[in-house]
């Protein structure tokens, strides 16, 4: 019983260590999560990409600025959908899965840098 309870112990010790581990992966995928609901603003240029930063910074409504400002396909306010992991450029999926959910009005965003030009994201859901 006392190498149980010893067993145990250790698994403790290793449990907090694996915690630490573990809240760093939570923070990267969500604790699991494999798809998210995504908005962004795409830009070509980082001066453009900036300014539309400094607009939201200012309060101003995510998806307004992604009309405003965002050069792709995803003119209705940024929305992207649903995309599964794996889906997506693995540089705006690392950003992407490590995001908070958030509404547009108060968005905790993340920037991305990838081929198709600079990236501003936030995510509305996970599962």
């Amino acid at each position: 019983m006392g190498k149980d309870k010893k067993a145990s112990g250790s698994g403790s010790k290793g449990g907090k260590d694996a915690g630490k581990d573990a809240g760093k992966d939570a923070g990267k995928a969500a604790k699991g999560a494999q798809s998210i609901n995504v908005r962004h603003i795409l830009c070509e240029k980082h001066g453009k990409k900036e300014e539309a930063l400094a607009k939201i910074r200012d309060g101003a409504d995510f998806g307004a600025v992604a009309r405003e400002y965002s050069e792709d396909k995803a003119r209705t306010g940024g929305s992207l959908g649903w995309k599964q992991k794996g889906t997506l450029d693995p540089e705006f999926e690392k950003v992407a899965f490590a995001l908070e959910t958030s509404s547009t009005g108060s968005p905790k965003i993340g920037e991305a840098k990838t081929p198709f030009g600079y990236h501003i994201i936030m995510v509305e859901g996970k599962k």
